[in-house]
């Protein structure tokens, strides 16, 4: 494996799609993707748990912040992968999952990636998508990792009910459409 592994060349991004379990499981997958960490991301309360995060009262969002290589997979690809694995026109919610903590974001780190989301939400996601893109974009504000329990979900919990019924189709999904974007391991 001759690969340039300088992690100088890594850039980060921060999505909320939801629960976070689904957005690491998705984005773990891909080539390129070196780290996915689940976490909470734009809300008012420094290091929050997650009982207080679910409790709807912090303000944050569920967020998956991803290191990648630039070099291999692109952040408008990222978004594209985005896109298609959650749906944007439901305002804070994600299937069952109803509150502002599983609203739909993007969370830039600089203003290039506050371009590329900008014009992506206007030129993406409407051709996946019929009506109403709900996705906030904004800088990246008081993140925080969730606690260890959370990370590597799905990899370590696949038979557990929500990570079969939810998570599993949407990764499904993901394969389908993304198969040659996806690292050796989960193809």
């Amino acid at each position: 494996m001759n690969h340039n592994n300088n992690k100088e060349n890594l850039e980060t991004a921060t999505l909320g799609a939801g629960c976070f379990w689904c957005v690491e499981a998705i984005f773990q997958r891909l080539k390129g993707v070196h780290s996915v960490v689940s976490g909470y991301s734009n809300g008012h309360v420094q290091n929050p748990t997650y009982k207080q995060v679910c409790g709807g009262n912090t303000g944050h969002a569920e967020v998956a912040q991803i290191t990648f290589d630039p070099s291999v997979i692109s952040f408008e690809e990222l978004l594209e992968v985005f896109w298609t694995t959650h749906d944007p026109t439901t305002l804070n919610r994600q299937g069952n999952d109803v509150g502002t903590q599983y609203r739909s974001g993007i969370y830039y780190h600089n203003d290039t990636q506050k371009a590329i989301a900008e014009k992506s939400r206007q030129e993406v996601a409407p051709t996946i998508w019929n009506g109403n893109i709900t996705t906030e974009i904004e800088a990246i504000d008081n993140y925080s990792a969730a606690e260890d329990y959370h990370q590597n979900y799905f990899n370590q919990n696949g038979s557990q009910g929500y990570c079969a019924y939810v998570i599993n189709p949407k990764v499904q999904k993901m394969k389908k459409k993304f198969g040659e974007r996806l690292k050796e391991e989960y193809q």
